[in-house]
């Protein structure tokens, strides 16, 4: 039986990784928006130029990164879930925000999209996002080309 050897991220510092990944979820969608330690680990990520992946749900960690209202992904070409992939799924009635809507109004992303449950990958600068859980393999892979 295989031990997991998990870490606590709090106390640890960003050089002790060479790239940070997120998945995503509705249960991580609604955590991250408003951890303020997954926004500081995220802007000194941004800031480092190493790699930072973060797929379907959990681009609303890019929420956690407003400071006075003003996000420094502002600006960024990113994807995340869809609008409608969250009313495909029968959840946008019953979500709080959407998580397409939040990213373009609250950071002031450049929201892209590809085909509804396909995949789809947006890479910009050290930041790279994918739509849906079909894009969880494409952005994997990408993100061990780059730390290769």
């Amino acid at each position: 039986m295989p031990r997991w050897n998990t870490r606590r991220r709090r106390g640890r510092s960003r050089r002790d990784y060479d790239a940070v990944y997120l998945p995503g979820g509705h249960g991580p969608m609604s955590d991250l928006a408003y951890d303020a330690d997954v926004g500081r680990l995220l802007t000194a990520q941004l800031a480092s130029g190493r790699p930072l992946a973060i797929v379907c749900h959990a681009p609303a960690s890019l929420l956690a990164t407003r400071i006075h209202g003003e996000s420094p992904f502002k600006g960024y070409r990113v994807t995340g879930f869809t609008n409608e992939e969250e009313e495909a799924v029968g959840l946008a009635s019953r979500a709080p925000w959407l998580l397409e809507d939040e990213l373009k109004d609250q950071v002031g992303v450049e929201y892209s999209r590809g085909p509804m449950w396909e995949p789809y990958m947006v890479e910009d600068r050290n930041l790279i996002t994918g739509q849906n859980p079909h894009s969880a393999a494409v952005l994997a892979d990408r993100l061990l080309e780059i730390i290769k």
